[in-house]
């Protein structure tokens, strides 16, 4: 069966140093939650308290209603997918899933009708009688996929499963996890520093830094709606832009250097703002700007060009001096030269709008 995982106001100390502090966090029965941050963000030093493999400084993890700060991890009930696979070198496929129910002293008829029941679930019943030497790194991943999920766990957990994998592999393998953790249910808390694998595979993602949760949505409210900007910075690419937000008779207008303006009407200030003159951090992704034929907008410079197929990059300098990278739909005319002189505007019910920090997101729908 399936848990709700509740931590509250958890804490992790190396001595005197604190890499987590006093987090808070909810994660629902079935759901696919993901950990994602650079290295040393906290994301793998959480999962391994969940794990039990960490002890814990301070606050309670709940599996349901049942407190697990103390119990061992072989008793936690839960499966786990390493980054390196860990599966036995000296058994076949079929005695690597079934060591686990080997274990818990099942008769060998039931393990055997649950190691084949879960070999036709990962799609590697072909590969049973196998060594794992003789398997792909992907069919390896496999095995130590089925063999954490064939106990059965109220958990699964996994570190950075993808991480050893060629990046084709890694896209065919993220599909197939979710797919598998869709048709058997479980409760998955997933590891990963990799913004696309997170994207694709999760209900829900908490973006953390330095063991802070720095955003806890949905893949699209945080592509869309980043709280912060180092959220916008991490999760895909973006233009961070220094620009100026006024408000005259209730309209609020945002300024890109001197030239271009644009009218908002999804901007939310705090109630507490009193300024109608604030200086902004305007986060604009690449495929929000659109390069205009009409000579109006961003005045900018085209200093060289990425040719990708269905998308050619451009990066462009603009009058301010700053870099930025712009992503158009490629033509079958021409590509833009370097030198060449464009003029810029943006989706402005895209982009994103900061205060001069970067922890505030002044757009409707980010989190104030």
């Amino acid at each position: 069966m399936s848990v709700n995982i509740s931590i509250k106001d958890l804490v992790k100390k190396y001595g005197d140093t604190t890499v987590i502090p006093e987090l808070s966090l909810e994660i629902k029965k079935g759901e696919f939650f993901t950990l994602l941050g650079p290295s040393g963000c906290g994301k793998t030093t959480l999962l391994r308290m969940l794990a039990g493999f960490n002890s814990i400084e301070g606050g309670t993890i709940h599996f349901n209603d049942r407190v697990i700060n103390q119990v061992e991890p072989g008793k936690r009930n839960i499966g786990m997918v390493f980054q390196s696979y860990a599966i036995f070198p000296h058994l076949t496929v079929k005695g690597n899933i079934a060591f686990g129910l080997e274990n818990r002293k099942l008769s060998k008829a039931e393990i055997a009708s649950k190691v084949d029941e879960i070999l036709k679930v990962v799609q590697i019943e072909q590969y049973k009688d196998r060594m794992p030497k003789n398997l792909s790194g992907g069919q390896q991943q496999r095995v130590a996929l089925a063999r954490a999920i064939v106990i059965r766990p109220d958990v699964l957990l996994m570190d950075e499963p993808l991480s050893n994998l060629d990046a084709k592999l890694r896209v065919d393998m993220r599909n197939a996890i979710k797919d598998i953790q869709r048709e058997v249910g479980i409760t998955t808390v997933y590891v990963t520093h990799d913004q696309e694998e997170a994207m694709a595979v999760s209900d829900r993602i908490a973006v953390m830094k330095s063991g802070i949760i720095q955003h806890l949505g949905t893949p699209q409210e945080i592509y869309q709606r980043p709280a912060n900007v180092f959220v916008a910075t991490f999760i895909g690419r973006t233009n961070i832009i220094n620009g100026c937000l006024t408000k005259e008779d209730g309209h609020y207008h945002l300024h890109f250097g001197v030239e271009y303006v644009e009218e908002l009407t999804n901007v939310q200030l705090p109630a507490s703002e009193k300024q109608t003159t604030l200086d902004v951090k305007i986060s604009v992704r690449p495929e929000e700007f659109i390069i205009t034929e009409d000579n109006t907008g961003i005045k900018a410079t085209i200093v060289h060009s990425v040719f990708l197929g269905q998308n050619t990059h451009y990066f462009v300098d603009l009058e301010s001096g700053q870099r930025i990278e712009i992503t158009q739909e490629s033509k079958t005319t021409h590509i833009l030269e370097p030198g060449q002189i464009v003029f810029l505007k943006v989706k402005r019910d895209k982009i994103n709008v900061y205060d001069a920090t970067g922890e505030l997101n002044y757009t409707r729908g980010g989190q104030l």
